[in-house]
C-alpha cells in the first residue's frame, strides 16, 4: 500500500483546518472524541510543524478536520495517510444493497416499490413484488397498476410461494426468475425477476444474489409495514371487521423456526376473526405453544381471547411453569364478568428431549402425528378457564424426530359441510401426515383452506391451527 509522504499530508492537513473555523480546542476535542489520546500541546505543535506524529493520530486528525469541513460545504478535504477505495459501490450485488437500505431509510411504505427497482438496476434486473393477501390465497402486486393478481394454488408464482423455493420459467423465450420473499422464514410473497441484460436465471451466482436480496427486502416489508398502511392496504382484498383486526395484532408471525423446530399457523376466516388466537415462543431449549378459544364468534369472543392471551404472555415472560401460566389466564378472565367462556391448552417441547407437556382447559389434546399415524392422547377431563378452577395434570408425551404436533381451535374439527357432516378429526391427520410441500406453515395453510371449503366458505367458530415440527439437530 502506499503512504502519503508525512511531511506532505502534515502540510495539506494544516491547510485544510486552517479553513474549517475550528479553534485548536474544537479540534482536540473532535480528535478525543474519535479515539486521541495525544495532548491539545503536542496536535498544536504538529500542525505548525514542530514534531512528528503516529500515522493513526494523524489520519485521526485529518478526519476530524474533515467531518468539520463537510459541515460547511465541502472544501478540499485533507489527505490521509494512504489512499481509500470509492466508499459507495457504483454497481452490483453491493451497489443493490446499499440502495435498498439507503432508500428505504425513513421512506414511507409507499416507496418501496421504486426502492426496489433502484436496487434490481444495479444488478440489471427487472425486479416485481407480490405480496400474499391475508388469505393466502392470492398473490397482490406490489406497485398499483402492475400486471393483475395471481392465484396461490395454480399459478407458477403460487407454487414458488407454497414450497418457499425458486424455479425459473421461459415463456415467450423471456426468461423469469421467481424466488420466495421471507421475513427470516415467515412467507410474505414472491419476487419476479428478468434480467435486462445478458444475466442468466439459471447462474447460481445470479440465484444467491436474488436470496439475499429477497432476505432483505422481506424485512423491509415488515418493518415499514409497522409505521405506515401503505403496504398493508395493497394485502387486503376485503374489508376487515373490528374483532378481527383487534385479533390479527394480537397474533405472531405465521411462522417461525430455529435449528430444531419449525412452528407454522393459520386462521380462518382470516377478514373474519373473531374467537381464536394463537402464539409460540421459541428458544435454545423449548418451543412453547399456546390456542385460546371462546367458541362462538358472536359478542364479546374477541375481548375474551385477546385477555386470555395477554395473561398467559406475561405469565410466560416472567418465567412461570405451566400451571401459574393456567392459573393466570383463569385470574385474568374471572376478574372480567360477562365474557364468554374460553378454551384452551398450554403446551412446552423440550427442544433437547422430544419431551412434550401440555394443560387443557375444556380443550382438545395436542395431536400427535407420526410416520402418517395419529398417536392416541388422552388425559384428565378438563374444564374451560374459570378463577375458581383448579388445572387438570398437566400431560406427558415423548416425540421422535420429525413428529408433528398440532394443536387446534374446535372450529376445525366441528365445522360441517351442507349435509352436516363434521370436517372431523381424521381429515386434521390425513393433512397432517400429507406431503403440505413439506412446510408446517403450508400444511397450516391447506389444513384450514380445507375447513373452509368444506364448510361451504362460511365458518360458524373460528378455524385455527398450530402446526409444529421437532427436526433436531
Amino acid at each position: 500500500m502506499h503512504f502519503l509522504p508525512e511531511e506532505e499530508q502534515r502540510r495539506l492537513l494544516a491547510a485544510c483546518y486552517a479553513r474549517s473555523d475550528l479553534t485548536p480546542e474544537q479540534l482536540w476535542m473532535r480528535y478525543f472524541a474519535l479515539g486521541g489520546s495525544l495532548s491539545l500541546l503536542e496536535l498544536d505543535a504538529y500542525l505548525n510543524g514542530l514534531t512528528t506524529l503516529p500515522r493513526v493520530d494523524r489520519d485521526m486528525l485529518a478526519h476530524a478536520v474533515n467531518e468539520r469541513l463537510d459541515e460547511v460545504a465541502g472544501p478540499a478535504r485533507a489527505p490521509y495517510s494512504h489512499s481509500f477505495r470509492e466508499g459507495k459501490p457504483l454497481h452490483g450485488p453491493l451497489k443493490a444493497l446499499v440502495d435498498l437500505l439507503e432508500g428505504a431509510h425513513r421512506a414511507p411504505p409507499e416507496r418501496l416499490p421504486a426502492v426496489v427497482a433502484e436496487a434490481g438496476r444495479a444488478l440489471d434486473l427487472t425486479i416485481g413484488v407480490y405480496l400474499a393477501d391475508y388469505d393466502q390465497r392470492t398473490l397482490v402486486p406490489l406497485r398499483p397498476g402492475a400486471a393483475g393478481e395471481l392465484d396461490i394454488e395454480t399459478t407458477v408464482a403460487g407454487d414458488v410461494f407454497r414450497r418457499a423455493g425458486t424455479t425459473v420459467t421461459r415463456n415467450g423465450g423471456t426468461p423469469t426468475l421467481w424466488t420466495v420473499l421471507l421475513d427470516g422464514v415467515e412467507r410474505l410473497g414472491v419476487l419476479e425477476i428478468v434480467p435486462t441484460g445478458d444475466g442468466d436465471p439459471d447462474d447460481p451466482l445470479l440465484r444467491e444474489q436474488c436470496h439475499w436480496l429477497a432476505t432483505l427486502l422481506g424485512h423491509l416489508v415488515t418493518v415499514t409495514t409497522q409505521y405506515g398502511d401503505g403496504l398493508d392496504v395493497r394485502r387486503r382484498l376485503r374489508h376487515r371487521g373490528s374483532p378481527a383486526e383487534l385479533l390479527w395484532q394480537s397474533l405472531p408471525p405465521l411462522t417461525g423456526a430455529t435449528e430444531s423446530v419449525v412452528v407454522g399457523a393459520s386462521v380462518q376466516p382470516a377478514y373474519d376473526l373473531c374467537g381464536t388466537v394463537f402464539d409460540y415462543a421459541l428458544s435454545e431449549r423449548c418451543a412453547r405453544l399456546a390456542m385460546f378459544d371462546a367458541g362462538s364468534r358472536a359478542g364479546s369472543a374477541n375481548f375474551a381471547v385477546v385477555a386470555a392471551l395477554a395473561a398467559y404472555r406475561a405469565a410466560r415472560r416472567d418465567g412461570a411453569p405451566l400451571a401459574e401460566q393456567y392459573a393466570a389466564v383463569a385470574t385474568e378472565l374471572g376478574a372480567l364478568p360477562g365474557l364468554p367462556a374460553v378454551t384452551g391448552v398450554l403446551a412446552e417441547l423440550d427442544l433437547h428431549t422430544g419431551g412434550l407437556r401440555w394443560l387443557a382447559a375444556g380443550h382438545p389434546p395436542p395431536l400427535i402425528v407420526r410416520r402418517g399415524e395419529a398417536l392416541p392422547q388422552a388425559g384428565p377431563a378438563s374444564t374451560p378457564f374459570a378463577a375458581a378452577a383448579r388445572p387438570a395434570l398437566d400431560v406427558e408425551a415423548r416425540l421422535d424426530p420429525g413428529d408433528v404436533v398440532a394443536v387446534y381451535s374446535r372450529g376445525v374439527t366441528e365445522t360441517t359441510d351442507p349435509a352436516g357432516t363434521p370436517f372431523g378429526q381424521e381429515r386434521v391427520v390425513k393433512h397432517l401426515a400429507g406431503d403440505g410441500e413439506g412446510l408446517p406453515p403450508e400444511v397450516a395453510r391447506q389444513l384450514t383452506q380445507a375447513v373452509l371449503a368444506h364448510g361451504g366458505g362460511e365458518l360458524r367458530h373460528d378455524a385455527g391451527v398450530l402446526v409444529a415440527r421437532w427436526v433436531p439437530r
